[in-house]
């Protein structure tokens, strides 16, 4: 999948412009890639578009754990939008990565988070 497919999915999905789906999409990969192991985010990255990739890339192997809400927080700050729509786009963003990295690594990338990311997942 292209980056611009992955873009127009997160923005379908999330019901949101293309710009603002860009930058969900960026600042849920870069949070994501902070919360869960270095290793993970890499089996992740191999899987997304190249122009996405940089996003996942960690320096460092430790997850750094924090909260579903810190998440968001950091998601919302980073796209410049609010709470709720954070979480949509979390969720659309979730989903086109699901459908791009395939099951098993999205579930063991999934493993990594808080359970609250479970059921946005389900029902994004």
């Amino acid at each position: 999948m292209a980056e611009l497919a992955f873009i127009d999915k997160v923005a379908e999905r999330a019901g949101v412009s293309e710009d603002t789906a860009r930058l969900l999409t960026e600042g849920t990969l870069l949070t994501l890639a902070a919360r869960i192991s270095g290793g993970e985010a890499e089996d992740l990255a191999e899987r997304v578009p190249d122009q996405l990739r940089p996003y996942l890339i960690k320096l460092t192997e430790p997850a750094v754990p924090f909260s579903y809400d810190e998440f968001m927080r950091r998601v919302a700050e980073y796209a410049g939008v609010d709470r709720p729509t954070a979480e949509r786009g979390v969720a659309a963003v979730l989903s086109a990565l699901h459908d791009t990295a395939g099951h098993k690594e999205f579930t063991d990338a999934m493993a990594q988070l808080p359970r609250e990311f479970g059921q946005l997942v389900a029902t994004g």
